[in-house]
C-alpha cells in the first residue's frame, strides 16, 4: 500500500469554449477546495461554452447582510458602550443587594428604584473615573473574587439562561444583549432586564426546561448544523401546519396556543443554554423560517399565536438571532410582513433576509455550507439514519453555478492508487449527469462509470459513488444543463488507501 499525504495539492480553474447558445460569464459560488484525507489530487473545473480563455476562481461571495454582529468582548467596545456596561453592572449589583429581582417585588422596592435613578443620574454627570473610589470599584466589576464580595451576603441569587448574574465574565454578554436591544440606554436596558427576570419567575422558566411536553412538533422546529461563522442553525417549518389535525391541536383555542408557546419557549431555552456566553464565544442563533405551504395570514388562530410569540420573544430574549432568513417566501409574505412589522424593532428587521422558492439553496449557501444544509433545502446533510457512512457534516463540499445551456465538468486528477468516493447533486436537477475515469496511459481505455443520464427532480437527491483506481488518471464528473435556469452543482470527494 502506497504512503499517502494528508495535504491536498489542488488547482481549480474554469475554461470556456464556443457554444451555439451564448451565456453570461460564469459566476462561481466558491467554497474551500475539497480536502481528501489522503492521496494527492488535482481538481480542474471546466465549463462550456463562451470563451476559451481560462478563468481563475475567486474568493467567496460577500454577505448581503445589512446587519453585522457586534463583539461581546469588553475590550472591543467603544468608550460610550463600555461606560454604559459599567453603569448597568452597578444597577444590577444594587438590585441584587436590595432584592429588586424578587417576584413579586417586595414593598421596599419602590424607594430602592428611586435611589437607583438618583445614582444613575449622578453617574451620567460624573463618569466612572470621577466617582468615589467604592463606586468606581463597583462600576468596574470584573468577576474576580474581590468583586464578588461587593454583593452582600443577604442578596438574592439570580441566574438567567444558566448564567448567574455578576458571578463571572459571562454576565457581560448577557448585559450587552439588553443594552443593544435598548440602544445602550442604561435605564431602559435595566428595566428590560428586571422585567425579563420577573417574567421568567412568573412563567417558571427553570421548571419548564425540564418538563416533558411531547414531540408532536419536532418537525416544525429543529436544530441542524452550523453556519459559516459557527452559529447553530434553527429551522422553522411552517408548512407542517398544513396538516389540519396538527393545526387545530396546536392553535385551536387559547389554551392550545399557550401550550404551543410553552413548547416553543422550552425549545428556545434548551438551545440557548448550549450557547457560549464567555467573551468571544458564540451566543446567538442563525434562524431559517421555511414558509413553503405555510398557512396564510388569513388564519386568525395562527395570527394570534404569532403576535403573542413575537412580543414575548422580543421582550424577553433580546439579541439572540444573528440572522433571520425566510425561504420559500410566497406572494402574500409582503402583506404578512407588513402586519408584523410594527411589532419588530428596526434592529431586528435589519437582520432579515427574504428568498423566493427558486433561490432557497442559493440564499442558504451564502451563509451555510452545503454539507451543513438539510437535504430538503438543497444541501448534503441528511438524517443520521439515512446518511452515507463515507461522509459527514465535517467533510467540506464545493459549489459551482452552472449557467443555462452550459456543460460543466470537474476533473479530479489522482496521483496515487486509491479508492475514490464522491457525492454529487444539482439542486433541482433537470440536467444530465455522467462520470468516467480517464487513465493517463494513452493506450488504456476510458472507463464509463455513469453513462450520461438525465436526472429529474424526483430522482435521488444525492448521487454517491466509489471507484477503485489501479492506474493513475483522472475522474471526470460532468453536468450538462439544457435548461434556461442557473443550477447549483455541489460535489465533494475523498480518497481511501488502495490495497492490491
Amino acid at each position: 500500500m502506497a504512503e499517502t499525504s494528508e495535504e491536498l495539492v489542488a488547482t481549480v480553474t474554469e475554461k470556456e469554449t464556443p457554444s451555439p447558445l451564448p451565456a453570461p460569464a460564469p459566476v462561481l459560488e466558491p467554497e474551500p477546495p475539497v480536502k481528501p484525507e489522503s492521496a494527492r489530487v488535482e481538481v480542474i473545473e471546466s465549463e462550456t461554452p463562451n470563451s476559451s480563455e481560462p478563468r481563475t476562481r475567486k474568493g467567496g461571495p460577500e454577505s448581503q447582510a445589512s446587519f453585522k454582529e457586534e463583539s461581546n468582548k469588553v475590550a472591543d467596545l467603544s468608550d460610550l458602550e463600555r461606560t454604559a456596561l459599567e453603569e448597568l453592572r452597578l444597577l444590577v449589583l444594587e438590585a441584587l443587594n436590595h432584592g429588586e429581582f424578587t417576584y413579586p417585588p417586595p414593598p421596599a422596592v419602590a424607594p430602592v428604584v428611586e435611589e437607583l435613578k438618583t445614582k444613575l443620574s449622578f453617574l451620567a454627570e460624573n463618569p466612572p473615573e470621577a466617582t468615589p473610589a467604592v463606586d468606581k470599584e463597583i462600576a468596574t466589576y470584573d468577576g474576580s473574587e474581590t468583586s464578588k464580595t461587593l454583593i452582600s451576603s443577604s442578596s438574592e441569587e439570580v441566574s438567567i439562561w444558566g448564567v448567574p448574574l455578576l458571578m463571572d465574565d459571562r454576565t457581560d454578554a448577557i448585559l450587552l444583549k439588553f443594552l443593544r436591544a435598548r440602544e445602550f440606554k442604561v435605564k431602559d436596558a435595566f428595566v428590560m432586564l428586571r422585567n425579563t427576570i420577573h417574567w421568567r419567575k412568573e412563567f417558571k422558566i427553570d421548571a419548564l426546561v425540564d418538563e416533558d411536553l411531547g414531540d408532536d412538533l419536532e418537525k416544525v422546529v429543529f436544530m441542524q448544523g452550523f453556519d459559516k461563522e459557527g452559529h447553530p442553525v434553527c429551522y422553522n417549518v411552517y408548512g407542517e401546519f398544513q396538516n389540519k389535525e396538527l393545526y387545530q391541536k396546536t392553535f385551536g383555542d387559547e389554551e392550545k396556543r399557550m401550550s404551543f408557546l410553552r413548547w416553543r419557549i422550552q425549545f428556545l431555552e434548551r438551545t440557548i443554554r448550549k450557547l457560549d456566553f464567555w467573551p468571544g464565544g458564540i451566543c446567538t442563533i442563525f434562524q431559517v423560517s421555511d414558509l413553503k405551504n405555510s398557512p396564510g395570514p388569513g388564519k386568525r388562530e395562527l395570527r394570534l399565536a404569532t403576535r403573542l410569540a413575537l412580543q414575548l420573544l422580543q421582550d424577553n430574549y433580546p439579541e439572540f438571532v444573528a440572522k433571520q432568513v425566510f425561504i420559500n417566501v410566497p406572494w402574500w409574505s409582503l402583506a404578512f410582513y407588513t402586519m408584523i412589522s410594527p411589532f419588530l424593532t428596526q434592529r431586528t428587521k435589519s437582520k432579515f433576509v427574504f428568498s423566493g422558492p427558486s433561490r432557497t439553496a442559493e440564499t442558504l449557501f451564502k451563509y451555510v455550507s452545503p454539507e451543513q444544509v438539510p437535504i430538503q433545502y438543497g444541501g448534503l446533510c441528511v438524517d443520521p439514519c439515512d446518511c452515507n457512512p463515507e461522509f459527514g457534516v465535517d467533510d467540506p463540499s464545493t459549489v459551482i453555478t452552472v449557467k443555462p445551456a452550459t456543460k460543466q465538468t470537474v476533473e479530479i486528477q489522482v496521483y496515487e492508487k486509491c479508492i475514490i468516493v464522491w457525492e454529487v447533486r444539482v439542486v433541482g436537477w433537470e440536467v444530465s449527469y455522467s462520470a468516467e475515469f480517464v487513465p493517463n496511459d494513452k493506450d488504456s481505455y476510458t472507463m464509463v462509470i455513469q453513462k450520461a443520464k438525465k436526472i429529474s427532480p424526483t430522482d435521488e437527491a444525492v448521487i454517491s459513488k466509489s471507484f477503485k483506481i489501479s492506474q493513475l488518471g483522472k475522474l471526470v464528473l460532468a453536468v450538462d444543463n439544457p435548461t434556461s435556469k442557473r443550477k447549483k452543482f455541489v460535489y465533494r470527494f475523498k480518497v481511501k488507501p488502495f490495497c492490491n
